[in-house]
């Protein structure tokens, strides 16, 4: 079966946000061990129904061939959590299909795999391709062929100016600390966690004076955060450990901007902003 690919409402989005996913070399496979050169990211982004994960090949910021033609192909599984995520072996169907497309494409046409994606129990591969002659035909054989139960995905356009890739596929936020609220949002996805919910959220900060430490405790109780526990850590170079909660929306948008936050209300006290976690990462 094939779907219609909504392009405008399922994959063209700028509230994409970025991060480091080690899940990743699983994701990609063989690609991850066939081109060394490639840098593979991922990041999360909030949509209309739920959460969609998003990989991309930062090779190609710097330095992209001059292959104009814009190509999105996926398929779904009925393998996957409430949330979206695939489940591993729904996982495992989406590689399937994902390695049977890749042949078809790298026979029909120059090609260079630019970015994945992953939104309600789909999956997509991105590629900019030289030449679309027969390309539609070949990919819905290959429909038929090795996915006629599923829901299919094809969609093909110009693109000569890598507007998808700069536009959707390029995170806006590239920080540090971004980086890693991301790896953790992304292991908490793929274990089908609920991002609609609030939770309580435990942080951590430390400084190397407890003047410091005082300073800081005040700005966060304006803020209705709750003090859970003070320690002294003789071995660690930053002494003065708090470590403090509250319950937020749990969204990507929403931790990375609390975050942030507390990263400079840690620096301007002289201290350091430790990360934070949440309780309950079980399944959906």
């Amino acid at each position: 079966m094939i779907v219609k690919l909504e392009i405008n409402s399922i994959i063209l989005s700028n509230t994409f946000q970025y991060f480091k996913y080690s899940f990743i070399v699983l994701f990609l496979g063989s690609v991850v061990v066939t081109a060394q050169e490639d840098d593979w990211d991922s990041f999360l982004a909030e949509k209309e129904k739920g959460i969609m994960a998003i990989t991309t090949n930062f090779r190609y910021v710097q330095s992209k061939p001059t292959y104009k033609n814009l190509l999105i192909v996926g398929s779904n599984t009925k393998k996957c959590f409430k949330n979206g995520a695939p489940k591993v072996d729904g996982l495992e169907e989406i590689y399937t299909f994902s390695d049977a497309a890749a042949s078809v494409i790298d026979q029909s046409t120059k090609n260079r795999l630019v970015g994945i994606l992953t939104y309600q129990c789909s999956g997509f591969d991105v590629y900019y391709v030289k030449d679309t002659t027969n390309l539609r035909k070949d990919i819905n054989k290959l429909f038929q062929d090795k996915s006629p139960k599923h829901n299919n995905y094809l969609y093909i356009q110009r693109d000569k100016r890598w507007k998808y890739f700069s536009e959707v596929l390029y995170p806006k936020d590239i920080s540090d600390s971004f980086f890693a609220n991301q790896e953790y949002l992304n292991q908490l996805f793929y274990k089908g966690l609920d991002f609609s919910k609030k939770r309580k959220v435990t942080h951590w900060a430390s400084f190397k004076k407890e003047k410091r430490r005082q300073k800081f405790l005040k700005k966060i109780k304006v803020l209705n955060f709750k003090v859970d526990s003070l320690k002294f850590n003789k071995d660690k170079n930053q002494l003065f450990e708090v470590q403090f909660s509250r319950e937020d929306n749990f969204n990507p948008d929403y931790i990375n901007e609390v975050t942030k936050i507390l990263g400079l209300l840690s620096t301007s006290c002289n201290g350091y902003y430790d990360g934070w976690e949440i309780e309950n990462t079980k399944e959906e």
